[in-house]
Order: structure tokens, then sequence, then C-alpha cells
């Protein structure tokens, strides 16, 4: 169980109240989940109703364990999703409790009244920070004040920086939310500094210097990005572009920053500009790449940059590749990169390779059996296969048989890998000085925590420790490791050309899967069958080496151009090379067993089995779940491979949180790298944040909140009467109203709807988006639905079944607020229009190039929609803002819609069969003589499908159409089949 500190109990003593409501901004890493739960646990009763709002599900299931733990188990938090019931959800609503609920259910349950609004307790909101007046969060305080004034509102967020983006943030989130208090929480707050600074971890700092070539790259990939924003502002210099700095370029909301300035003006920056963004989120990803991948993984990304941004996936080349690949610092990236795997010069004389068949038999021979002795030294030793000094050293001044010629591999390692194994090694030293003076009641255990950024870092941490070889000097402790990837290196380089030679798309690079500890009889059985297989194959092997030779004498000496040239070429002379190898790498490198515990997998299973002292957990950084992480394992050795600034306060919280409890932790980062500048200018950007939020709240005008209920009173007076002298107002009785179909309220629409004064009704709808009036139904259609509509051709079956039942049918095609009101960018504008004059001039099968054209327009597609159906409207809207007005405007001076008959429409269809396979029939009898639109009806009564119709006789015919018409449809059905008997 999380226990509370004092800064964690004086936030509820302000916030536990049920008269009040209000928001609390806290820092991240600080156990805001610690609070959430508290609440909860206070608000645990059956005599209330307490809805969770906004919670993911990894968070519900979170917050569920721990209420469990905390004593909230009868019945507990209980989850209402897509899955429950409708009678389900009115039954659990009646009971009380606790209750997590999604926006668009707990939306919909109050417009039906499924939800007795006016008996909840109170609504507890996560994720404030993404509250915005589209938003369904919104949409759930507007309709729960409007029954219910009494319950309370407690909204949470630990995201600042998301709160800082245009006029007034917080106050549009309050006025939003309806709350006039809130409560700033910083790191810097007095009570959580005096609650943190009681017991303060010891840190220990590591700063680790990059190797030379790390460096080059770092600075080189830096270098492009401060090319790529220089071109990117040079070419739109109309807009605010200040905040695109190589700071602001570390974190992953860079690229969304970059798109929410450009997307007004987005239909009409050319390609060069697209790309230029495109560059930067590359080469954002190369910065973080470079620390955490290892340098074969590193360069093989390289290549298939290199190779997608020369060619397309047709095989084409590319017209508008990446400026930064052209420049110099490009070149120094690429040649650094391939230099930290390998060298490659020029391969020995064919004289030098033909050597006598014995000699080569000999030390194929030696080498086998030295494998085989460090296998079974390492077994008597207790050491992992493979660790023998002495035989390593044999191996390794042995060339390996699957290395190419001309090949010496390098095989950087990370640095902070031997950094790592220091760091365990001093941990283990420290836990056996430390053993004598720990009672059996100390506080803590001696597992290790390694935390990372990712779980690809993890997995390549588990792979290093758990091949590492502690007998060699540093910078050579993975060779193991290494070597094995560099043989999954080299079959994806011959996969590749072979891909290229077949023209497919070239294949990801796999994950490797060392080998464990084997047994020596398996280590035998497979060093007998390679050996078999060599002796079976030498002579093959050695009379195909000249051809292999003379192909890799095309390879380029160590620190060469790679240009997509020259990795084709190099990736044809090793799949030359391992063709003419008996050894398969896939099977080599692809299938060795590997066993690790992991927390994905075997961890619950093993966990527990070994000592404390001999368990290394590593694990990936999470949110407030990584509380219950250090709480259930209470580790003493903390290694933070990577820095993260929330889970530093989330160890200085746990430390505080367990009396007596020492903590050590070692703090790992690059010198001089993102990772640094990351991490502190991550600190800055929250101090920052946090003043300007204390200082709009200092001069913040409180919002005034209008009372809907007088708002909605005066919708009622609305129809102007030309009957009545002077038109004056004359009272309605019904107000008005909107019918919305379920699906619909994942948008924003039904809020605005709702917020100008319509009474929204959601029903399942058959037919349409929705209803306005008995006559006008709209289908309400986004640019990418639009586009997935029309290529699916579910638009054509929408707009039959509305011509069919409304007599004013709408498209409805809404674009977005902040994005430009285009259909395609004026650049594609353009090249569709040189494509149409080179169409016309060519004279060649015209017909199908202007078919083809005017399939890959949406205009085009429009114009053909509105061709066949000539009663559907297209009305354009530029934001959700406007279809609301439109929406009014529709609605002046209208009849209201009724629920009931819009929900009958198109349900009388069949429902096994669905609305679109009958109005398809129905079509085709049509199309039939003898059958009109009069007549259409009484033919689908009497008969059951178009094969029934077909098989009936000509006086059936007859008497279900007349004599004439039914003579003319029997005639026209079986003119075929006759013909066909006469042939």
């Amino acid at each position: 169980m999380s226990v509370l500190l004092p800064f964690h109990t004086a936030i509820l003593n302000k916030v536990h109240d049920p008269a009040t409501s209000e928001l609390v901004l806290l820092a991240r890493g600080l156990g805001l989940r610690r609070i959430v739960c508290k609440l909860l646990q206070i608000y645990d009763s059956p005599h209330n109703l307490v809805l969770l709002v906004n919670a993911t599900p990894e968070e519900e299931a979170a917050i569920g364990e721990e209420l469990g733990i905390m004593g909230c188990r009868n019945p507990g938090l209980r989850i209402v999703g897509f899955e429950t019931g409708r009678k389900d959800r009115q039954d659990l609503y009646k009971k009380g409790g606790l209750v997590s609920i999604t926006s668009q259910i707990f939306t919909v349950d109050m417009l039906t009244s499924d939800i007795p609004t006016h008996l909840i307790t109170g609504i507890l909101i996560l994720h404030a920070e993404r509250v915005t007046p589209t938003s369904a969060e919104a949409f759930i305080v507007r309709l729960y004040r409007e029954k219910n004034k009494k319950g309370f509102l407690k909204a949470f967020s630990d995201q600042p920086e998301h709160i800082t983006s245009g006029m007034s943030p917080l106050r549009t989130i309050m006025k939003e939310l309806q709350l006039r208090t809130v409560h700033i929480y910083p790191r810097f707050h007095a009570d959580i500094k005096e609650s943190l600074d009681r017991k303060a971890p010891d840190i220990v700092e590591l700063h680790q210097e990059m190797t030379e070539p790390m460096s080059e790259i770092h600075h080189a990939i830096v270098q492009c990005m401060s090319t790529t924003l220089a071109e990117l502002k040079r070419a739109n210099t109309a807009l605010d572009l200040d905040d695109l700095t190589i700071d602001n370029a570390y974190f992953r909301s860079f690229d969304i920053v970059v798109r929410r300035i450009l997307d007004p003006v987005w239909h009409k920056v050319g390609p060069r500009t697209k790309q230029l963004v495109s560059d930067l989120a590359t080469l954002r990803r190369l910065l973080t790449y470079l620390l955490a991948y290892d340098a074969l993984a590193f360069h093989a990304y390289l290549e298939t940059l290199i190779a997608a941004n020369t060619t397309t996936d047709s095989g084409a080349a590319r017209h508008h590749q990446s400026p930064w690949m052209l420049t110099d610092a490009a070149n120094v990236i690429f040649q650094y990169a391939k230099r930290r795997c390998y060298v490659t010069s020029a391969p020995s004389k064919p004289a030098l390779q033909s050597a006598q068949p014995s000699v080569i038999n000999l030390v194929d021979d030696l080498e086998d059996e030295w494998a085989i002795l460090d296998e079974m030294e390492a077994e008597a030793a207790g050491r992992p296969s493979g660790s023998s000094g002495k035989g390593k050293e044999r191996q390794r001044e042995t060339r390996k048989p699957w290395l190419p010629d001309g090949m010496e591999p390098v095989l950087e390692e990370l640095p902070k890998w031997s950094l790592l194994a220091d760091v365990l090694q001093e941990i283990e030293e420290e836990m056996m000085r430390r053993e004598p003076m720990l009672s059996s009641h100390s506080p803590g255990t001696n597992t290790v925590l390694v935390m990372a950024s990712s779980l690809h870092t993890c997995t390549l941490i588990k792979d290093f420790l758990h091949l590492l070889d502690a007998d060699v000097s540093k910078g050579s402790q993975g060779r193991r490791m290494m070597e094995d990837k560099l043989k999954l290196y080299l079959w994806w380089k011959g996969k590749l050309s072979e891909r290229k030679a077949e023209g497919k798309r070239p294949i990801a690079l796999p994950k490797s899967t060392e080998s464990g500890d084997s047994e020596v009889s398996e280590a035998l059985k497979r060093k007998d069958r390679e050996r078999q297989e060599r002796q079976a194959n030498r002579r093959r092997v050695r009379g195909g080496a000249p051809v292999a030779a003379a192909t890799r004498d095309k390879m380029t000496a160590s620190g060469g151009g790679l240009g997509d040239v020259e990795i084709k070429s190099e990736a044809d002379d090793i799949a030359a090379f391992l063709s003419a190898q008996s050894v398969d790498l896939a099977e080599t490198a692809l299938t060795q067993d590997f066993q690790l515990f992991t927390m994905d997998d075997d961890f619950d299973t093993h966990y527990g089995l070994l000592a404390p002292a001999q368990t290394v957990l590593v694990r990936p950084y999470s949110d407030d779940s990584d509380d219950q992480v250090l709480q259930e394992i209470k580790p003493r050795f903390i290694v933070m491979y990577e820095p993260n600034l929330e889970f530093i306060r989330r160890i200085e919280v746990y430390r505080n949180s367990n009396a007596g409890l020492g903590v050590r932790v070692y703090f790992m980062m690059y010198k001089l790298s993102c990772e640094e500048g990351k991490y502190l200018t991550g600190l800055r950007r929250e101090k920052e944040s946090f003043e300007r939020l204390i200082k709009e709240r200092g001069s913040m005008l409180m919002p005034i909140h209008e009372d809907r209920t007088t708002a909605a009173g005066e919708a009622l007076i609305k129809t102007i009467s030309t009957r009545i002298a002077g038109g004056r107002k004359e009272a309605s009785i019904e107000p008005a109203r909107v019918i919305v179909d379920m699906r619909e309220f994942r948008s924003s629409l039904p809020s605005l709807l709702h917020a100008s004064g319509l009474l929204v009704l959601p029903v399942t709808l058959t037919v349409g988006d929705y209803i306005l009036t008995p006559d006008i139904c709209v289908e309400r259609k986004s640019i990418p639905d639009l586009v997935s509509s029309f290529n699916s051709g579910r638009l054509y079956t929408q707009c039959e079944l509305m011509s069919a039942h409304y007599k004013q049918p709408i498209l409805l095609i809404e674009f977005e607020e902040h994005k430009s009101f285009s259909l395609e960018a004026v650049a594609d504008a353009k090249s569709y229009a040189k494509t149409s004059k080179y169409a016309v001039k060519k004279k060649q099968d015209s017909r199908a190039d202007t078919a083809t054209i005017a399939s890959q327009s949406i205009q085009s597609k429009l114009v053909l929609l509105t061709l066949t159906f000539p009663r559907v409207r297209i009305i354009w809207s530029s934001s959700p803002y406007a279809t609301a007005e439109i929406f009014n405007d529709l609605k002046t001076h209208a009849a209201q819609p009724d629920p009931a008959k819009a929900v009958l429409v198109g349900a009388e269809e069949d429902p096994q069969a669905g609305a679109g396979v009958n109005a398809a029939a129905e079509e085709l009898l049509r199309s039939l003589p003898g059958i009109t639109a009069k007549n259409v009806k009484h033919v689908v009564s009497r008969v059951r499908s178009v094969r029934e119709l077909c098989d009936l006789e000509m006086k059936d015919m007859q008497e279900l159409l007349g004599v004439e018409p039914g003579k003319a449809c029997w005639e026209f059905i079986h003119r075929g089949e006759r013909a066909q008997a006469r042939g």
C-alpha cells in the first residue's frame, strides 16, 4: 500500500471536501495516482455514485488494483465499457459506488437518462490538460450541471507543458469544466520541497563520454538539423517559426508542433517543405537511435534511409530527395556509422586463397576442437558456454569462416555497456560489504533494478548481460553478442540483394536471439554436422571462391561513400559470398536457444526462485505504475541507464515513504549529447510552464457560468409567425432538437450542437448520421472518411438510401478547424492539370486515360456522385463550429423530427441481408422491362429473391405484373437461355 507523505495529506485536505470543485495541477512523478485513489477510497460507499472519467485501460486496471490493496473490494472500482449492455449499465448505476466510464458512453447515458444525473455524487476527470471547447469532457460537464448543481467535480493533471499553448489556456480549461479554483503544486512548492528533502537518496552521477565516431555522428546530425531548420524558416518567412529550435527538437512533441504551425497553409506549401518536415522527424529519430541502438542496427537503419531516399516502392528514381543527405555532414554520418561496424579492404590474392586442402582441413578441425573444449570447460566451471579465455583468444585469432574476404569487423560497443558492467560489479561488492551489517528485518531487498527508456533498450541490455564476458578488456565484453548480430546483418544484406533483384521491398533487420547455456552433447552434434557439411561441400566452396572474389573486388576501401550504388554493390558481394558457403547464417544466428527471464513472459514463473542478490530486473520507464513496482520490489540499488526526470522524483517519494531504507541510485548519462540536452531542456520547460500557470492564475478573471435552463427557455420562443400582425414571436410547444446517430458521439459536433441550444437525441440510425427535420437527412464526412468511403463504395450506398427515404438528402463535408480548407494541395492540383494536358495530347485510348485521371481526383468522384444522385446536396463546412451554425439555419421555421420514425427508417428491410443488399436488388428489378417504380414494392412483397422471380413461369409472371408487362419481363429474362439452347 502506498504511503502518503505530508504534501499528499495537505493536497487531500484541500480537495476532499465534496462541496467544492477544483482543478489540481501536480508535477509528474510526485504520486498523482495516490491522491486519486485516496479520494476514491474516501467516497467509496453504496450511497455515493462517483464516476471516474478519461482513464485509459491501463490506468483503470492499476487504480482498481491499488483500491483493492487499500480495502475497496466490495465491489471496488467497476469498469463500464462498450461491451456492457444498456440494462446492465442501468442496474450498475443504481447500486452506487465507484465506476470508471468512457466519455462517449457517459454522454449518451446522460442524454438518454439511463444514468440518474441528479443522483451523481461527483465526477473525477483525469488528464485535464486535454480539455478543449470541442472535447467530450466539456460536453459531459454541461449535461452534468444542467441537472445537478450540488455534485462535485474534481479534475487532475500532471502535464503542465500541455497547458501553455494558446491564449489563456488555464482559463479555457476552467471555463469548460465550470471551475473557479485551481491548485498548482510544482516540485519547488514549499510543502513538497520540505517533504522530499528530509531523506534524499544517494545519487551517483556517471557522465559517460561517447566514442569518437559517436561524437562525430552526433555533431553531424545536429548540423543537419540546423541546416534543415534554417531551410524551413527561409522557405516559410510568413509564418512564426521561432519555437522551432534544436532544444525543442529533442522531444517527440516537436513533430506535432511543426505540423500544427504548418497545417493552416499545408495545401499551399510545396513538396520541398513537406520533405523538410519529414526530414526533421527522421533526424530526431537518428539522434535517439545513435544512443539506443547497437552499431549494426544503426548502420542498417541508415542504409534503409538511403535506399528509401533514392528509389520509390516501384523502383523508379525519387524526384524529391532529402536535402540533408546531400550535405557533407550526412557523408560524415554514413562514413562513421560504417566504420563502427566493419572496415573493408582489398581482398587477398586468389593464389593465397587456394591453399592446400590439408591445411584448410587442419585449421577448421582445430577451430572446432577449441570450440568444443571451451564449452566443456565452461560447463565444468559453471560458466556460460564459450567463456573460456584461452580458447576465445585463439578463436579470435582465427578468422571466422562466415566473414567475407576484405571485411574486418570492428563491432564498436556502446560505452554505457561497459559502464553498466562496472556498476553491477560495484553493486555486488557493496552487497557483500553490507551483508554482515544488515539484519533479516532490514527494509528493502538486494534486487538490482535497471530502468531504461524503451523496451528495445531493455532487450539490448538483457542480451548484453546474458552474454557478458568479464575476462576481457572494456569495449569487448559484448563481443559475442555483436558477432551474432553481425551474422544477422550479413544474412539481411544477402536477402536485401535477392529481394532487390526480384523487385520486392527490402525486409527489416531481424532481432537477435543469441544462444544461452547449451548442453555439450548438442554442441558436439552441431559441430559434427557442420564439419561433415563443410567436408562434403569444400570442393564446391573452393570452386566458387574465385567467382565470389572477383565480385568482391568491387568493394570499396574503408571510408568510401555509402551511396545507393555502393550499398547495392556491397549487398551483391555479400550475397555472392553467402551463396558459396555451406554455413547457413539464418540457421546459426536465428534459431539458437535463448532463455532469459523477462517481465513479459517468464517473470512471474521464475521470480522468487533466485536470491534477490542474484536478480537483476530490467524494465522500461512507465507511468505511475512505477511507484507500485518500487513499493513491491523495494530495491536498495537502482540503475537509471537513461535519464528520466519523473522517475527521479518517484525515487524521492519512494525513499521518503520507507523509513530506514537506504537507496543508492546510479544516474547514467552521455556527456554533451542529446540525452543530456533533452533532460536539461525538460527541466527548464517544466519550470517555465509552472511559472506561467502561476502568473496566469494570479491575473486571471474568473469565468462566469451561464444558466443553461434560462437559455433553453428562451430557445422555445423561436418561431416567427407572419400571420400575426407585426410578426411577433410565437411560443413553441417543443424545443428545437436534432437526432444523432450513436456512432457520431466520437466527434465533437454533437457537443457543439448542444452548446448552440439544440436538444441532442442519441439513437441508432440505419440511414444518415443527423436528422434535422422530417425531410432533411445529413451524412457527415471528414476528409479522410470521404476518401475511404469513395474507395470502398460505401458512400454510394449511403446516398442511395438517403435519396430513397428523405426528400432532402445532404452530404456534409467537414474540415478541421485549424487545417487548410482544401481537398488537395495546390501542387497536387497543378500536377493533375499537367497530367490532363498530357493525356489530351497523347491521343491514344483517350477514354481509358480520362477514366484513369478521373478516378484519381476527389473532385471528379464528387461530380459523378451528384450526377448519379441529383437530389443529394453537398454542404462544405470549414469547421465543426460552422456546421453547428449551418444546422441551426436549416432548422429555422421547420418542423421537429420524430425519433421513433427516424429509427424505423430503413429498419423495415431484411436485417440479415442488410440495407444495401435490398437497395441493390430493387435497383436490379427496376432495370427489368415491365417493372416500374409503381409496382416494384408489389414485386418485392410477392417474391423472396431475384432468383425466385427468374424461376417463375410466364403465366405466373403475367399474373404478377400483368399480361404485356409480364410477357416482356419473362422474355427478357429467358431470351439468353433460348439463344443458348438454339446454339
